[in-house]
């Protein structure tokens, strides 16, 4: 046994290897799994999708505000909804992190602790990965491995394509605007603090924290939406939906406009909104990290893809269409249409400000 105090330069690369080789599982479809010079699964069928996602500490976190558990959890699910988005299965994915060396051993217990939960929900098998020491920065690099029968692409939309979201928008926003303010939860996700906030806040507050801190993809009707080919084209939505919006038609050689009252904006995010004096319907436009889908659909197809939705208890809206034009994203409200400026988060734009500020 490590002791979970133990500073990583005391544990040493060898223990630590060993203590995770003995906590991680085989299972289907690996061949070889953590042990050898690289792992070996089988063949992954017709299509093989492979995606990569870094959460680095001071860009995509805090060590006070993200409990360890629930960063694992998110590492993962950040990986799990780009292959949804693609229409795909999530089969493996490997870690690899970089540690500062005066790191505790019970943030790497705890990591793979959330690491190892969300693989198990999900199916999913942790065949691998790479631990190195860094300076003072937490990186926790993980790829996901995929299968599809059919590819789900941005570049397929096609003019008059209705536009429809998965769940709601804007509480992962609130969430990391609540941390800001002091809000905060245990490794069990409950809540441990509210900060500024009254106690009757406290069902709101944590719904938008585990929102940002614990995502949830919907991961089986991005596989289902890949085996019916209801979709024409998908996004997952991690840069703000306007943002992701704005991909979409630019893959795609097309303009689309939202419809700004069916805007699906989560009700709790609405709550931390009004009280901080913000614009709810903003935070879901630009929030981010909502990792919902963001679907082009024929209108023939709407009625089929609402009950595909309902059958995986995933809820659906309609926000808008595409059109023949340049490529640029609108909203349209009572009074007319304007363009909306997309701002999703840069990392190298000059002057933009702190992850903890914005989403990425």
């Amino acid at each position: 046994m490590i002791d979970p105090k133990a500073r990583l330069d005391e544990v040493g690369e060898r223990a630590l290897l060993r203590y995770l080789r003995e906590r991680i599982p085989g299972g289907p479809g690996v061949v070889i799994g953590v042990g050898d010079d690289t792992a070996v699964i089988e063949s992954l069928g017709p299509f093989g999708l492979v995606t990569v996602d870094a959460l680095v500490e001071g860009t995509h976190f805090r060590r006070d505000w993200a409990p360890p558990r629930l960063l694992g959890r998110k590492a993962l699910s950040t990986g799990l909804s780009d292959i949804a988005a693609m229409g795909g299965t999530p089969r493996h994915a490997t870690v690899s992190l970089s540690l500062p060396p005066e790191t505790p051993f019970a943030f790497v217990e705890g990591l793979y602790d959330g690491l190892l939960e969300r693989a198990a929900e999900t199916s999913v098998n942790l065949v691998g990965g790479n631990v190195s020491a860094a300076g003072n920065t937490v990186v926790v690099d993980v790829t996901v491995l995929g299968q599809a029968e059919r590819l789900l692409r941005r570049s397929g939309a096609e003019r008059g394509d209705r536009i429809l979201v998965t769940g709601t928008l804007g509480a992962s926003a609130a969430g990391l605007l609540l941390l800001a303010q002091g809000v905060r939860v245990d490794e069990d996700g409950a809540l441990s603090s509210t900060g500024l906030w009254t106690e009757s806040s406290s069902g709101p507050l944590l719904r938008c924290l585990q929102a940002h801190l614990d995502p949830r993809p919907p991961i089986a009707l991005g596989r289902a939406l890949g085996e019916t080919a209801t979709a024409h084209a998908a996004i997952d939505v991690s840069d703000g939906l306007a943002g992701d919006l704005l991909h979409l038609c630019e893959e795609s050689g097309l303009c689309a406009w939202l419809d700004a009252a069916a805007l699906p904006v989560d009700p709790d995010a609405a709550v931390v909104a009004r009280a901080g004096g913000r614009d709810a319907t903003e935070m879901a436009l630009g929030g981010g990290e909502d990792y919902q889908l963001l679907l082009a659909i024929a209108p023939s197809r709407v009625a089929e893809i609402r009950e595909l939705a309902l059958v995986w208890g995933v809820g659906l809206t309609e926000i808008g269409e595409f059109e023949a034009g340049e490529p640029a994203v609108s909203l349209r409200k009572d009074d007319g249409r304007e363009p909306l400026r997309v701002a999703g988060y840069d990392h190298f734009r000059a002057g933009e400000p702190p992850s903890e500020a914005a989403p990425r």
